[in-house]
This record gives C-alpha cells, structure tokens and sequence, in this order.
C-alpha cells in the first residue's frame, strides 16, 4: 500500500518497499485500453460465471444432503403405479419401436403388470398433427388393445398418450384454432373406449397460458365421459428463485415454478413429473435430485390429485441423460427419501419410461426396491 505523506514525514523508510498494485482496485493495463463496453461485458461475464459456479456448488452440496441417509421401509408402493407404452401396441409402421405386437407380446405384458402395482398404462396414441387434429388411422389397433386389457388385467386403465413438440415451426397452443382442435381429438379419443387421456406437449414454457386453457377445456370433455385427464409435466425449480438462472444453465426452459404446477394441476387428475435427462453425472446427485423433485412436487400438486414421479427405464447416451448416473435405483431410492418415514395419505406412486427400453435389471430394480420393499 502507498504511504501518505504525513506517514512519510512521521517516520520515513530508510529502505522504500517495492510498490504493489492491488488487482482488486487497479485494473491492469490491457483490461484499461478495452473500450467501455467491452469492459462492462467482461465484467457482466465474471459476475455470470462466478454466479453459477456458485449455483453449482451450492446444489451439490443440497443434493448431497438431499439423498443421504437409508430410504424408509414405509416408502413404497401402493399400487398406484403406471407405465409409458410404445406406439406398437396400437399401430405399427417402419420406423415404430420395437415390432409388430402379437398375442403373444400381450400374454408378456400382462403378466408383468399383472405381478406389478401398475394401474395405469399410457400407449401412444396419434400424435396430434401440427393443426392440432388427431387422426385414428394412425393407431388402427387401439380399439384391439383396450379391449384386451380390460379383459385380462380388470381395474387397470388405459389411456391415450397425445401430445406433439410445441413452438417453432411445430404445434402452437396459443392458437384458439388449435387448441379447438386437440381438444375434439380428446373427446375422439375417449371415444374410442380409453379410459383417459394422458398429454405429453413438449417443451412447455413456464406461465404458458394456452396451455392452461387447453388443460381446462380437455378436463371438461374428461369430466363428462367420466374418464381420466392427466399430464406430463417437467421438473419442477427445487427452490424458489432457482429456475431463472437454471434455466440459464441449462440453455432452454427447463423448470416450471411451483405455482405455475400448481394451476395446472388442479384442472387434472393425474400429473406425472418427468424427473429424468436431468444432465446430472452421478447416481448420488440424481438420487438427492429426485429426492427433492418428489418433496416440491407433493407441496405443489393438490392432495386430490394423482401424483406420479417419472422413473428412467431407458438408457439412451446423451448430454441429457448419464447411464450410470440416472438408474432405475437411484432414482427409487430418491423417491422413497422424499416420502419420507411417514408418507401422506394420498394417490401416489411411480411411472415407468419406457416399456420398449426397459430391461429385466429395471424391472428387477422396480420390484424389489419399490414394489416389495415393505416386506
């Protein structure tokens, strides 16, 4: 530091120290030569990184103590579980999952729900067009499928998974004329016998208000044909003020805040939260991650409604989705950590995705993690 000149006067150093600048207060001399406006955007940029190298820190952390400890016996199924079924079972074209269904492929299926807590089944049915019309030439065995089901597995539903990637060039829901339209299809498909219908619209934005308008008009048609409407929702911020600078993180809308959940759920009867492609690399962290996706969501979602917590039976490798990290026990575990050691009484349970991708260990991981676990 630089002395002042009374301090010199005062008491003067026979041996001068050797000046140092301070880089906190001076800047040094090429950040000095950039033009102010590049000086302001570094500047922003540092504060940005040094802000979500905070974030990152800090969540790890929270996951870390999020998904610590033994999950709870008490934590388990309570046969309110469903499962996302491939588009095959209803209609098959080159290029379709899997292959062909036969009777056979349905005797498999319904011993493993039969053996399973699943109550609910989404087949793929449609998708909507990007008018938002629903044409049934595309699942011309859906009336076969229903029909089987109800025979052999009684009490399970099965329900017409609809949806369409939204925005861009593809579906719009703020268009009136579009809304119109998937809400006919919904009508024409409970027609068909499906006991409800499941929507998958994706990516939906936070405070989407046509989306909310077209989850209340489907509801009424549900509510009339005395059947089920029940969504695929995102994650859900796990703290409030998260998902703006998250969603920064992230690069795209990612999060829905708790409150925008919450208006959406209560014109549903079911939710399922997709608590996978979370890009977390580590089974501890996706553990403590789902742990706190299940708590928010059951703050969020009102206790007359069905809530489902999506569990990952795939393995596709991509930035969004680690194998070795987002695992059908990890994410259980994460689970059965949210309910806690004394669950709430109300309809809950899990959602396999998917059931062309799982694999006997998923199913395995299901039954004794989940399934089972109270015994």
């Amino acid at each position: 530091m630089v002395e002042s000149a009374v301090e010199r006067a005062v008491e003067p150093d026979p041996i001068p120290e050797p000046r140092r600048r301070d880089p906190l207060k001076r800047p040094v001399a090429w950040y000095r030569r950039l033009p102010r406006w590049s000086r302001r955007t570094l500047a922003a940029l540092v504060a940005l990184c040094t802000l979500l190298g905070t974030l990152v820190g800090v969540t790890g952390a929270a996951l870390f103590v999020e998904g610590a400890g033994t999950p709870p016996a008490a934590a388990h199924s309570t046969g309110d579980d469903a499962l996302w079924l491939g588009h095959a079972w209803v209609g098959w074209q080159p290029g379709s999952a899997g292959a062909p269904k036969t009777d056979a492929d349905l005797q498999a299926l319904v011993d493993q729900v039969r053996s399973s807590g699943i109550k609910d089944l989404f087949v793929h049915d449609g998708p909507f067009e990007m008018d938002g019309s629903l044409n049934p030439a595309r699942s011309p065995k859906a009336e076969w499928f229903i029909d089987a089901v109800h025979r052999e597995l009684p009490g399970v539903r099965v329900q017409a998974w609809l949806g369409q990637v939204v925005g861009g060039t593809s579906l719009h829901l703020d268009d009136p004329a579009t809304r119109g339209r998937i809400v006919a299809g919904v009508g024409a498909a409970l027609d068909r016998g499906f006991d409800g219908v499941h929507f998958d619209f994706e990516p939906v934005a936070d405070g989407d208000s046509g989306f909310l308008d077209v989850v209340g008009a489907a509801h009424a048609v549900t509510a009339s044909h005395h059947a089920l409407l029940s969504v695929s929702v995102p994650q859900v911020e796990p703290m409030t003020g998260f998902r703006l600078p998250g969603d920064l993180l992230a690069g795209h809308p990612k999060w829905w805040s708790q409150a925008y959940l919450r208006r959406v759920a209560v014109d549903c009867d079911q939710v399922a939260v997709m608590a996978y492609d979370t890009s977390l690399p580590t089974a501890w962290a996706y553990r403590g991650y789902v742990a706190r996706q299940t708590q928010v969501a059951l703050s969020a979602v009102p206790s007359n409604v069905q809530l489902l917590m999506g569990v990952p039976a795939f393995h596709t490798h991509d930035p969004g989705h680690w194998v070795d990290a987002e695992t059908m026990p990890a994410a259980l575990d994460g689970i059965r950590l949210g309910l806690g050691a004394h669950p709430p009484a109300r309809p809950f349970g899990v959602a396999l995705y998917v059931d062309f991708a799982a694999t006997p260990a998923d199913w395995s991981a299901y039954r004794s993690d989940w399934l089972t676990t109270a015994h």
